[in-house]
């Protein structure tokens, strides 16, 4: 048979990165994809809603986001909110005028996927009503933010969402709109002894809202795909943490959708050959936000102690609801776990400079479980709670690592504290981030020069 013909001529296509947190979320993936769009010309949330927060710090200028992707305070480059994302209409213009009053152009380049699933105020009053509920029935709360993200997923899966590409057709919209809060008016005003919502204020607002929206709307995974056969470089962001993933996280106390990396090319319709690089990233410590397991929890309350230093200096608050984080050691068992289901190609160690001035630190290196030792986290929720951790002791440093840019200045016991880690998870650093500021980064190995 013949060979295909080819040119010679032809533009190569683009080297794309995925970037995704190895914890239970709030690694700093905001501040690390900001840094990384000074190589990309596109950036894709590919999962997730404004339940997600992402704080970048730019020459000292702070900017909380949620929805819209972080490659946004990169002036031209384009971003995209794909189809496993699901939209708030109303947050989203919100944070968009935000963006507009501080000099920020979003408009014309965001683009929203048709396909995403919109949130509606029955979502988040169900969301808000069943956790109430749990707490008052002594079943305990999962820890929601109360913003209709699982609800919006439940009729997604049902086959009965309301999507972005509704709001073109009113008529359509209304009939879909009536169905929908029939049902969920049935649960509010029934098993959730809350109050039903009317219908036409929330149709009135949708239509309202199209209009705005309508500019943006896009087959975002098919010009993603001819961009990058162009040679565009994509960033495909991901929100929440490894552990908080609906399929492999501590269930129940997850999130609603997928988190790892695989999901990149279903959450943003594109094909998994073009997720060429994993970055993980990962705290030099471990938090969490919410209720669920966690092995090498410190307690916080007590100034002098270790989880009090991580929470103070850290700064450690939710983006998104200002709920403390709870701290404790960097836990290289749950990392071996998050590196296997991401097929991380390297990781970027953030917040080293909040471990400077500790005497000594630790890593937990596996658990007693049961009586046996294991070396990796398990899946079952009440076996991680009966873990017992195993740790190994570093001598901790005096000198502050604070927005220090080369590996061969960090103090020695940094750097030994680091390739313990690095020995211990089974994959490279190639990242280190000293500080909050884009500039506070130290660079082993480029992702876009892999």
């Amino acid at each position: 048979m013949q060979a295909m013909n080819t040119r010679a001529d032809a533009k190569p296509a683009g080297h794309n990165v995925v970037v995704v947190g190895t914890q239970w979320g709030d690694e700093g993936k905001g501040k690390v994809v900001d840094w990384l769009t000074d190589h990309a010309q596109a950036v894709v949330r590919f999962q997730g809603g404004h339940n997600a927060g992402h704080t970048l710090v730019i020459k000292g200028v702070k900017t909380a986001l949620q929805l819209i992707p972080s490659g946004i305070m990169r002036d031209g480059v384009a971003c995209y909110i794909g189809n496993g994302v699901v939209v708030d209409p109303t947050h989203l213009l919100g944070e968009i005028e935000r963006l507009e009053k501080i000099g920020v152009e979003v408009r014309s380049r965001l683009f929203i996927s048709e396909s995403c699933p919109l949130i509606l105020p029955f979502h988040v009053e169900v969301d808000k009503a069943r956790e109430a509920l749990r707490e008052s029935s002594g079943a305990g709360r999962i820890g929601t933010t109360g913003k209709g993200i699982g609800p919006a997923y439940e009729d997604k899966v049902a086959r009965r969402a309301l999507r972005v590409q509704d709001l073109k057709h009113p008529q359509r919209f209304a009939k879909k709109l009536h169905e929908l809060l029939e049902l969920h008016n049935f649960a509010l005003g029934g098993y959730l002894q809350s109050k039903p919502l009317a219908y036409q204020p929330i149709y009135d607002h949708a239509m309202q809202v199209a209009e705005q929206l309508r500019p943006m709307m896009a087959d975002v995974g098919y010009i993603l795909h001819n961009a990058n056969r162009a040679g565009a470089n994509i960033l495909f962001e991901g929100a929440q943490g490894t552990l908080l993933d609906i399929d492999h996280g501590t269930y129940p106390y997850v999130t609603s959708s997928n988190c790892v990396a695989g999901n990149a090319a279903a959450g943003a319709g594109v094909g998994p050959h073009l997720l060429h690089y994993i970055l993980g990233i990962t705290k030099a410590y471990t938090t969490r936000v919410g209720s669920g397991p966690f092995p090498t929890e410190l307690p916080m309350d007590e100034p002098g102690t270790v989880g009090h230093h991580l929470s103070t200096v850290g700064q450690e608050r939710g983006t998104v609801t200002g709920r403390p984080r709870r701290c404790g050691w960097l836990d290289a068992a749950l990392l071996k776990r998050s590196v296997i289901i991401n097929g991380i190609s390297g990781l970027c160690i953030t917040k080293l400079d909040v471990l400077d001035g500790l005497p000594e630190i630790k890593v937990c290196v596996g658990y007693e479980l049961h009586g046996r030792r294991i070396d990796i986290l398990p899946l079952d929720a009440d076996d991680i709670v009966a873990c017992v951790p195993v740790y190994d002791t570093f001598a901790g440093w005096t000198d502050s690592t604070f927005g220090v840019t080369e590996w061969d200045k960090l103090p020695l016991n940094a750097r030994r504290y680091l390739e313990r880690v690095q020995g211990l998870i089974g994959a490279p650093i190639d990242m280190v981030s000293t500080g909050p500021d884009r500039e506070h980064t130290i660079l082993l190995r480029h992702p876009y020069q892999d």
